[in-house]
């Protein structure tokens, strides 16, 4: 256990230090080499990965396997994430608060559809200290009634009105729920028509924390830490997480996609989602689609290069509906994915966009797209791939899902290089097979202008 009275002195002389001396050492740590590989272990059957980055600080991170999808009441992941840093039985919550300010560090958490995260960002040298508060955090954090009382429910509150006030996040639940129902269909935070007060106090929430925080449910993932040193600590603060839940059991079923339609009516914007069944993050392998990464590329809508409309098929076909915004994106899970084009803006300038959308897939369904437009959509999927492996907060959260679903890091050298091979018979088969199936669309605002799914050539 790291003693708290060596934390002050430790703070105050990084206070104290010269900033020339602060400024040499960045430099050096700037200058040094590193990889974006990460090594892999495992302790106490709790696995945990790291990549020694040259910088003078430490991103490390408890990944759970805990977020909506796999709560078993409505507000459970949500208020499990509240009671990060509150009271443990070793320290107070003033006690963390005071000895992590001490050291510069900062504390953070929250959830996803599938991942519940406590991250902590501090400088290296402080790797025991940290690690010890993650591990005691998610073993012996005490649940209380006053707490969920009087802050915990309170927020959630709060919580509730920023997404019923959001066309765009009311869209995307809406979409999610379409697509997969139950699962990765349930929204990330409760809905005020939800009843979740009635399922949430104390004892609930630390009874799913067993579940959420069982050994076989987390990863510890760490960026700019030695592998050596991450190895030693998380053997020893990690032994007292425990190995099942004696309540609760993770609803582990498959996702399946189902489609549909639904139509919110909204005065405060107005949005259009038109989902397809996607790719699965990289390290769930056989559901991992790489040309649905390129064919989201390629659809687009947003330029990369400023004041160019770009290549994409969408982009280019904005100068038609010029007060709609539109984006393309494959959100990736554990063993599904959500191919998304979600468009914003003004009513009539959005249904021009849908039936554009449809457009631009049959176009390429039917091959009428150019190679060279493929290859440069192969180049732009695999960029934001291997710039989203690089950063931190991305990196961190696929690797523990990967160590978790199959004891696999997030390694955005093999990921790039798949990306790399897909071919244009590939994307335009996939094309296809989304115009095939049955599409998941939801639409908030306007309802009067918003147009149906089969108006502009979905199957619903």
């Amino acid at each position: 256990m790291v003693s708290p009275v060596a934390v002050a002195p430790r703070a105050l002389r990084a206070a104290q230090q010269p900033l020339r001396q602060i400024t040499q050492k960045r430099g050096l740590a700037a200058a040094a080499s590193g990889s974006f590989q990460y090594e892999q272990g495992e302790a106490h059957s709790v696995q945990y990965a790291s990549r020694d980055l040259p910088t003078a600080t430490t991103t490390l991170a408890v990944v759970a396997r805990a977020g909506s999808r796999y709560q078993p009441a409505p507000g459970l992941s949500d208020a499990l994430e509240k009671f990060a840093y509150k009271a443990t039985m070793k320290r107070s919550a003033l006690r963390i608060t005071r000895e992590s300010e001490l050291l510069g560090g900062e504390l953070s958490a929250y959830h996803n559809r599938e991942n519940l995260v406590l991250r902590a960002r501090f400088m290296k040298e402080d790797l025991p200290y940290f690690t010890e508060l993650l591990a005691e955090v998610i073993s012996k954090t005490k649940y209380t009634t006053h707490e969920l009382n009087e802050e915990v429910v309170h927020v959630m509150k709060l919580d509730q009105k920023g997404l019923l006030a959001s066309p765009i996040n009311l869209a995307s639940n809406s979409v999610h729920g379409v697509a997969f129902h139950r699962g990765l269909g349930t929204p990330v935070h409760a809905t005020s028509s939800s009843p979740f007060q009635k399922y949430l106090d104390a004892q609930s929430i630390a009874d799913f924390s067993e579940a959420a925080y069982a050994r076989s449910n987390i990863a510890v993932v760490a960026n700019g830490a030695d592998h050596q040193s991450l190895a030693k600590w998380v053997k020893e603060f990690f032994q007292d997480t425990k190995t099942a839940s004696a309540v609760y059991k993770l609803e582990e079923k498959p996702t399946k996609y189902f489609g549909g339609e639904e139509r919110i009516a909204h005065g405060s914007g107005n949005v259009m989602i038109l989902a397809f069944p996607g790719s699965s993050s990289f390290t769930s392998g056989q559901s991992f689609k790489p040309e649905l990464q390129v064919l989201a590329a390629l659809l687009g809508g947003e330029s990369s290069i400023k004041w160019s409309p770009g290549f994409s098929l969408l982009s280019k076909a904005a100068a038609d509906f010029p007060l709609a915004h539109v984006s393309t994106v494959n959100q990736a899970y554990t063993d599904a994915g959500l191919l998304t084009v979600t468009i914003t803006g003004k009513g009539s300038d959005i249904a021009k966009a849908s039936k554009a959308v449809v457009d631009a897939l049959k176009s390429v369904a039917s091959g009428n797209v150019s190679d060279e437009d493929i290859t440069k959509a192969t180049a732009l999927a695999k960029f934001r791939a291997l710039e989203a492996g690089q950063q931190t907060q991305a990196g961190l959260e696929a690797t523990g899902m990967g160590l978790i679903s199959n004891k696999q890091p997030y390694q955005i050298d093999e990921l790039g290089q798949r990306i790399g091979k897909v071919t244009a018979d590939q994307v335009k088969s996939a094309a296809k097979s989304l115009l095939d199936q049955r599409a998941s669309v939801s639409s908030v605002g306007d309802l009067f202008v918003l147009p149906w799914a089969e108006e502009i050539g979905l199957k619903v």
